[in-house]
């Protein structure tokens, strides 16, 4: 019989569109500005007579308080007025102190129901729900003398191996010197080393009795260091964001040696930057022997006793360049640690150190590359200066028992937050060179919901104006068109949530150009059916030639569009996939309300029925 669906289709399709609107409802449950409380450990939070005294504290400021959670690692006070958001933090700071983290938060307002099923809203983008904005500056000289020292390891260990002595390597700026105490001992080395180290310009000089000789990196190779040093450091940024679980984050060059970092989302700064800027990495070397001359060896302090001191090999074993994964977690007696697995290359110079140093001690070091505010004279007026500073503390010196191979723990830290961030570091790789902060913007959500109320204005004025052509000229079927541009906005949002999709204005423009889109499909079928009327078919007839004929024009012109979707998406950036993402699910939602949700109404109204004359 013409017009008629067997009962498996209807069933389909109201799953889907019942599944539809579960997950899209979410995103009527708007987010509670809120203020996070946690302890700069990590690993604990205010007791309750703190948190009574904050609660008294902001109701004497007039600040009403929606609701307060807390966990193990935090408190989340939920408030009313956004307004309120950044007095409350102030308060608490201020309260608080230093021991505690502050920061502002959006918490999420679905019902237990729906989170039971993981249903949550769209995840919005920088330009509407605000979030976090970087600017940081690479540092290029540190590149560059890492890279120095990194070659000086490399030439001890080839002087010592053809037995030619030396006195001792300093680097100073761009310069590598290495002392001799012969002149022959020192041309011996240029013949050996300028073989292996192309990427330097050598030459001799006398300081009293030493012979030097002096290396200084050529103009071709500090540009090929610092250009690898900031397309490492994005990689790592990028691999660092992605640890984090930030939907579509921006990480991107700026310049010669800066780097644009956006969260969308991202309110807790101190998080963000203690992961982002973090530039610790770890170096393995061995405890020097006594009888070690001064030159190759460093005095480190421990990093939890700084009092107990031990002298290291300069020599690096290997850093956590080498490491390929690591994960925190606990030893037998509940201490934090990380396990640590190696890549091919640092596994076999880990087991050649280790096999022929059994019963020597190898030692960790932690090293940090940090800022600190100076207040320095200029003109007569104190000026704050921010400048770089580098700590390195041993976190671990052990006996090696037998040769390590490409697994291995590290011991020795304070907690399972300090544990779990350097496992997220090493895994995420190492900094080529330190970055610091140059600029840091959180982005309200003030600014973000006016955009947000901009856009939701634009996507009513595009529905009602669809709605209304679709009645006047389409009459019942354009009621029936309508309800399934409704149902296709659901659907679409509910995608969207689903998938995880960030939502940018980009990205509204995309649904606003999907509701357009979606009728398209809607008014070819429905000048189809016209058209079969007036060439005399029956009223049955009409409706299921309109639809058959239709449906090859239909796809044919969504799946040219959804390629272009798809090439946009593949080779655009930022809000160009977040465009790209909203046309693709619109497209795909449109097609299945178009041809199937229309067709279930109509055949509903008409199919099988004695019908005269359509409204159409």
């Amino acid at each position: 019989m013409l017009n008629r669906y067997p009962l498996w289709k209807y069933l389909l399709i109201l799953i889907v569109l019942l599944v539809g609107l579960v997950y899209s409802l979410p995103n009527l449950f708007p987010e509670d500005p809120a203020v996070q409380i946690s302890s700069t450990q990590g690993d604990s939070t205010i007791d309750d007579a703190q948190l009574d005294r904050l609660q008294q504290t902001l109701r004497d400021a007039g600040i009403e308080i929606k609701a307060i959670e807390r966990d193990e690692t935090r408190v989340l006070i939920r408030l009313d007025d956004p307004n309120h958001q950044l007095r409350t933090r102030d308060l608490a700071a201020e309260q608080l102190g230093d021991d505690y983290v502050v920061a502002l938060n959006l918490a999420e307002s679905t019902p237990d129901w729906l989170q039971g099923l993981a249903a949550s809203p769209m995840t919005l983008g920088l330009d509407l729900r605000g979030g976090v904005h970087f600017l940081l500056e690479v540092d290029m000289e540190a590149a560059l003398t890492q890279r120095l020292e990194v070659n000086a390891s490399a030439i001890r260990e080839q002087l010592r191996s053809e037995r030619i002595r030396y006195r001792g390597t300093e680097i100073e700026d761009r310069t590598l010197s290495i002392a001799f105490g012969s002149e022959e001992d020192r041309d011996a080395a240029r013949r050996l080393i300028s073989r292996e180290f192309p990427g330097f310009e050598y030459a001799s000089e006398q300081q009293g009795r030493a012979s030097l000789l002096v290396m200084t990196l050529t103009e071709q190779t500090v540009n090929e260091i610092q250009d690898y040093a900031i397309n490492q450091n994005l990689t790592t940024l990028r691999n660092r964001v992605d640890e984090l679980g930030v939907a579509e984050p921006l990480v991107q060059r700026q310049g010669p040696d800066r780097i644009v970092v956006e969260l969308p989302g991202v309110q807790d700064t101190v998080a963000a930057k203690r992961v982002v800027g973090a530039t610790a990495n770890l170096e393995f070397r061995l405890e020097a022997r006594p009888d070690t001359p001064d030159a190759e060896t460093e005095t480190f302090s421990f990093r939890n006793t700084p009092s107990r001191t031990a002298d290291l090999m300069r020599d690096v074993i290997i850093t956590g360049d080498s490491v390929s994964s690591a994960s925190r977690s606990f030893d037998e007696n509940g201490r934090p640690q990380v396990n640590i697995n190696l890549d091919g290359t640092g596994g076999t110079l880990m087991n050649r150190a280790t096999r022929t140093n059994i019963g020597r001690n190898m030692a960790v070091l932690f090293i940090e590359h940090k800022t600190r505010d100076r207040t320095v004279m200029e003109d007569g007026e104190p000026v704050v200066v921010r400048e770089p500073y580098t700590e390195r503390g041993i976190i671990s010196l052990a006996t090696i028992q037998s040769a390590l191979g490409n697994s291995f723990r590290i011991t020795g830290l304070d907690s399972p937050t300090e544990a779990a961030d350097l496992a997220l570091l090493l895994r995420s790789g190492s900094l080529a060179a330190p970055i610091y902060f140059v600029q840091e913007r959180t982005i309200g959500p003030s600014l973000g919901a006016e955009n947000i109320k901009r856009g939701i204005l634009s996507v009513q004025i595009g529905l009602l104006l669809v709605v209304l052509f679709m009645l006047i000229r389409y009459k019942v079927f354009g009621i029936f068109a309508n309800v399934a541009l409704a149902l296709n906005l659901t659907l679409l949002v509910a995608a969207m949530s689903l998938l995880g999709a960030t939502l940018t204005l980009p990205g509204i423009a995309g649904i606003v150009l999907t509701l357009g889109m979606a009728v398209d499909a809607n008014v070819l079928i429905f000048e189809r059916i016209r058209e079969e009327l007036r060439g005399g078919l029956s009223v049955q007839q009409a409706i299921h030639a309109g639809y058959e004929r239709a449906f090859s024009s239909i796809v044919d012109a969504n799946i040219t569009t959804l390629l272009v979707a798809v090439i946009l998406f593949s080779i655009g950036t930022g809000p160009v996939k977040g465009f790209a993402v909203t046309l693709s699910l619109g497209i795909l939602t449109s097609l299945f309300t178009a041809l199937m949700v229309t067709r279930a109404m109509v055949n509903l109204s008409y199919g099988g029925k004695p019908v005269k004359k359509l409204w159409i």
